[in-house]
């Protein structure tokens, strides 16, 4: 079968001075040609869960969910070209399918039934697991103390039927409130509404450091369920995929390889061919996917690796305060592991 290609259409950035890198680039599937021709890339955002997204006073939305959108229109534009769609748990995948955005970056849970209803999950930005929300007043321990407490969490989510599951395993009784939308959950959960709170762990201890009085709540320790939190694509574009999947990768070799945002420019002239291949200095693997050789450059010099994105947003000096966990480095104990790129 004939291969069709393009010429390279170079992406320069101001600030960067490289020699001339012309390289075949194989053809834009429909995805990637669409972002290109819209001029940005058009990602989800969540209803405002600190941390992971939210808009911050000028406007401008901020977290680790962000960050990952702006990273992949980096890697595709040159720069981080992104108009984010705000929209509720229940919106996000039909939105995803219908084309509304192109890609789903929004704590989205990876699952069976998810992964076989027209999407795809190409990458892992975020391991988790389900817990509780409660007042320390209750003075509960573990949540198989909740029997007959009103519980809240949103519809339609993995988080609702994690809790129908957990209330059968242990023969609990427990009265669920279920809302659609997350500002109006942390409502019902400050105003009494709710005993409880329950989603991803992390999510509670965002929502915690949001509170009036967060000393006066506290996330259990133990963990009711498996949430790997990924990113989403419309099934059937797998150059789109495979963008999505590597930008994510990226930012994993980054940080092992020791590339930040500071110093991926003097990066640039380091002779250790992991790095080169990363940064587009030898190899054509962006080519390969459709993108400039200097994909991975532009991800990283938009914003940084993915260790610099956990610290900034849900990290241990943030007020979130998260250790890193099953979400450090394989070779620091956790479960973060790229595949090499060569």
């Amino acid at each position: 079968m004939r291969r069709f290609v393009l010429p390279l259409l170079a992406l320069v950035l101001p600030s960067l001075v490289l020699p001339s890198l012309a390289s075949a680039q194989v053809a834009a599937g429909p995805t990637l040609a669409s972002v290109r021709s819209k001029g940005a890339l058009e990602c989800s955002a969540a209803l405002g869960t600190p941390g992971f997204g939210a808009p911050d006073s000028q406007g401008v939305w901020q977290g680790l969910d962000p960050d990952f959108c702006r990273a992949i229109a980096a890697a595709v534009l040159g720069e981080p070209r992104v108009r984010f769609v705000p929209m509720s748990g229940a919106q996000r995948m039909p939105a995803l399918q219908s084309g509304q955005v192109d890609v789903l970056i929004q704590t989205l849970t990876w699952s069976q039934s998810r992964d076989a209803s027209g999407i795809d999950f190409p990458a892992i930005n975020f391991y988790d697991g389900q817990s509780f929300l409660l007042r320390r007043s209750m003075n509960v321990q573990r949540s198989t103390e909740l029997g007959g407490a009103t519980i809240c969490t949103t519809s339609g989510s993995t988080s609702e039927l994690n809790l129908a599951d957990w209330a059968r395993a242990n023969n609990i009784r427990y009265q669920p409130v279920v809302f659609e939308r997350t500002d109006e959950l942390r409502s019902a959960y400050i105003s009494g509404r709710c005993d409880a709170y329950s989603t991803d762990a992390s999510q509670l201890a965002a929502v915690r450091s949001a509170l009036p009085d967060p000393a006066n709540h506290v996330v259990l320790a133990e963990r009711i369920s498996k949430e790997p939190l990924g990113l989403a694509v419309r099934h059937g574009d797998n150059q789109w995929a495979d963008i999505v999947r590597w930008v994510s990768y990226a930012l994993v070799e980054a940080e092992e390889l020791g590339v930040t945002r500071a110093n991926v420019d003097a990066m640039l002239q380091n002779p250790s061919p992991p790095i080169r291949r990363l940064l587009g200095v030898s190899g054509d693997h962006g080519p390969s996917m459709g993108l400039d050789r200097r994909w991975a450059y532009f991800a990283i010099k938009a914003v940084g690796n993915y260790g610099e994105i956990y610290e900034r947003h849900v990290g241990a000096d943030t007020p979130i305060g998260l250790e890193r966990g099953p979400n450090a480095l394989w070779n620091r104990g956790g479960l973060m592991y790229a595949p090499p790129i060569r």
